[in-house]
C-alpha cells in the first residue's frame, strides 16, 4: 500500500500504523500542477511496478461570495480537483492495466461530492463545479477503460466532519444544525466512506463501473414529498 499527499510526515505516520497490517509506504507529493503530478507518478513506479488500486482523494476549496469569486478560486481548485485527478490517473493507467486479472479488474475511486450532484455551491463555486467534473471524468474513464479491466467508480460524499469542513462544521451547534438538514439525522462517519470504499474494492465492486455513489444519507434524493396535494388533502 502507498500513501502520498503534500504532508509526507503524516503520510509516514499512517503507513506505520498500517504496517501491522501489511507492507504499507507513506510519502509527499502533489496533484497541484503538472511537475507535482509527474515527481508522484515517478515515485509510484520507483516503489512497485503493480498497482491494483488508485484512490484519487486529493482536494482543495475555496469561499467567497459571488462577486469577490476571482480567477485564482478557480485556478486553484480545477488545478488540484479535477486536472490533477485526470494527469495522475494518465500516468499511473498502464500500471492498472496490466495489474488486472480476469474476474477481478483492476479499481480506480475518485472522491467527488454530493455538490457535485445538487445545484448548490454555499460560496464555493469553483468546488462544487470541480466536483460535478470529477462526476462526469469518473463516467467518460470508466466507458474507455472497464473493457481494458479497470473499473473506475466515484463516491459523492455528502457532510463529513473534515477539517476542509471544520469552517462550517468545527463547533456541536454547527455541526448539529448541518445534521439537522440530512434525512438520515446525522453527519457522515469515517466507517461510512471506508466500507462504500470496501465494496467498491472487494468481490462487491468488481462488475461496478461508471458509478457515482452517494454517500450522503440521503440528501441527493430529497425533494418534496408532494407537488399537488394540499397540506390538509
Amino acid at each position: 500500500m502507498l500513501i502520498a499527499s503534500r504532508k509526507a510526515p503524516q503520510c509516514e505516520a499512517a503507513a506505520a500504523e498500517l504496517r501491522t497490517l501489511g507492507p504499507c509506504e507513506g510519502f509527499g507529493g502533489d496533484v497541484g500542477n503538472e511537475a507535482g503530478v509527474a515527481a508522484l507518478a515517478d515515485q509510484v513506479h520507483a516503489r512497485t511496478d503493480r498497482l491494483d488500486i488508485l484512490i484519487n482523494n486529493a482536494g482543495a476549496t475555496w469561499g467567497a461570495d459571488f462577486e469577490e469569486f476571482g480567477w485564482q478560486a478557480w485556478d486553484k481548485v480545477l488545478s488540484v480537483n479535477v486536472m490533477g485527478v485526470f494527469e495522475l490517473t494518465r500516468r499511473l493507467m498502464p500500471m492498472l492495466i496490466a495489474s488486472n486479472t480476469e474476474g477481478e479488474p483492476s479499481r480506480i475511486v475518485n472522491i467527488g461530492s454530493m455538490v457535485g450532484t445538487l445545484p448548490l455551491a454555499d460560496r464555493a463555486y469553483s468546488y462544487a463545479t470541480s466536483k460535478a467534473a470529477v462526476h462526469h471524468l469518473t463516467r467518460i474513464l470508466a466507458n474507455e477503460f472497464t473493457s481494458r479491466g479497470v473499473n473506475v467508480n466515484a463516491i459523492a460524499p455528502g457532510p463529513f466532519a473534515t477539517k476542509m469542513t471544520a469552517y462550517a462544521l468545527g463547533d456541536a451547534h454547527r455541526a448539529g444544525e448541518a445534521a439537522s438538514t440530512i434525512p438520515a439525522g446525522r453527519l457522515g462517519r469515517a466507517d461510512d466512506m471506508a466500507a462504500t470504499l470496501l465494496y467498491l474494492c472487494g468481490r462487491g465492486g468488481s462488475f461496478v463501473s461508471g458509478a457515482i455513489i452517494p454517500v450522503d444519507g440521503g440528501m441527493t434524493a430529497q425533494t418534496r414529498q408532494h407537488m399537488f396535494r394540499s397540506d390538509d388533502a
